[in-house]
């Protein structure tokens, strides 16, 4: 039996595609086992893994000298700790995923041997992929275009972004009717946990709608627990039917129903988009370093597949504006949900474990010889 260790760092977009992977290579008939942080239990407690092994790793900052000499240490510890278990797990091939806690595990499959593939999900390669490029054999590319990618001189692979079994389920659903006097389904999140401004903008801009869409619109908005209750008020003010939640768990599919999304633009969020092939006003977390999420937004917005809403420039008012002239051209956000699934690539997976199978199967001749 083929084993693979898959390792990604423990927010939602690094690790829903490694789930995705990981459920592809379950059904091919190969073990899989998971390396991440501790916030795996946040996000990974369904993850279809026969061991998941939380290593030591840690954020590298070169602004505080002591931050980064206990960061240094906590890698080394995490490359050592990483070290035993893979030697322990034999695995025949390795698939990161990005974030820095990759980084100790992949560092120390290089070091036992163990090919790996590094999976870039955005549409600019992140920095911890960047530096564990030189321990890989191969790089797989959610865009065609990535910015950093091409210095990498490693075999590059366009495949997609993964997307859980559950989305793929979902996409099944056309994109929903919208008349004129009909309901409007808008799903709002901020991420895989809800964010703050959106919790502050988006329900405010709602209320202000025309009376002529406020009866209509039938919202699920996802948002922080401590965001809760004032959001909640402030769709009962203005009589607006919603549902809110801390976390949906079917998330894709409520997204599958609406007519239009308004969230982030994370690489998990745009791969969802695209495969469903929904419409959606994206506002790009502010503040990154390499402004993935920026560059992941207008990938889909030059494709007429959405709208990208800065936040620093966004307010109420322009984003009702924004959605008064969208919920009243149902024809446009037709148009637009054709050209968000003209970007999906349903495919991903399959591809993805295509190139782990290749890789290991070398790795296996490799050992018999």
């Amino acid at each position: 039996m083929t084993k693979f260790m898959l390792m990604a760092g423990g927010s939602g977009g690094h690790l829903f595609p490694a789930m995705a992977l990981a459920q592809e290579l379950m059904r091919r008939g190969h073990a899989v086992e998971l390396m991440t942080d501790h916030r795996v239990d946040s996000y990974g407690g369904d993850f279809p893994a026969a061991a998941i092994h939380v290593v030591p790793s840690a954020t590298p900052s070169l602004r505080n000298p002591i931050k980064f000499v206990t960061g240094g240490i906590t890698i080394l510890r995490g490359i050592a700790v990483a070290f035993g278990l893979l030697n322990k797990s034999k695995p025949d091939c390795v698939i990161g995923f990005g974030g820095y806690p990759t980084f100790p595990p992949f560092v120390a499959a290089s070091l036992l041997g163990i090919p790996g593939i590094l999976h870039e999900q955005n549409a600019v390669m992140g920095r911890a992929n960047r530096a564990l490029a030189r321990f890989a054999d191969m790089l797989a590319l959610s865009f065609a275009n990535t910015r950093f990618a091409d210095g990498q001189a490693l075999e590059q692979v366009l495949t997609g972004n993964p997307v859980r079994d559950q989305v793929r389920a979902a996409a099944r659903a056309p994109y929903p009717a919208l008349s004129k006097t009909g309901p409007i389904r808008i799903v709002v999140f901020g991420g895989s946990q809800g964010a703050k401004a959106i919790s502050d903008i988006v329900p405010v801009a709602i209320a202000g709608l025309p009376e002529t869409l406020r009866p209509r619109l039938q919202i699920v908005q996802q948002c922080r627990a401590e965001d809760l209750d004032r959001v909640a008020e402030v769709y009962r003010r203005a009589k607006i039917n919603v549902e809110l939640a801390a976390f949906f768990t079917d998330l894709p599919e409520r997204m599958a129903q609406a007519h239009l999304v308004i969230g982030r633009s994370g690489a998990s969020t745009i791969a969802e988009l695209t495969v469903l092939g929904r419409p959606a006003i994206l506002v790009p977390l502010p503040g990154a370093i390499d402004a993935d999420q920026k560059n992941n937004a207008m990938v889909m917005a030059a494709a007429g597949g959405g709208w990208v809403a800065e936040q620093a420039t966004l307010s109420p008012q322009s984003l009702g504006s924004r959605l008064t002239e969208l919920l009243t051209d149902p024809a446009s956000l037709r148009t637009a949900a054709e050209a968000a699934r003209s970007l999906g690539q349903p495919r991903a997976v399959e591809k993805l474990a295509d190139l782990a199978e290749m890789l290991s199967g070398k790795n296996l001749l490799e050992d018999a010889r």
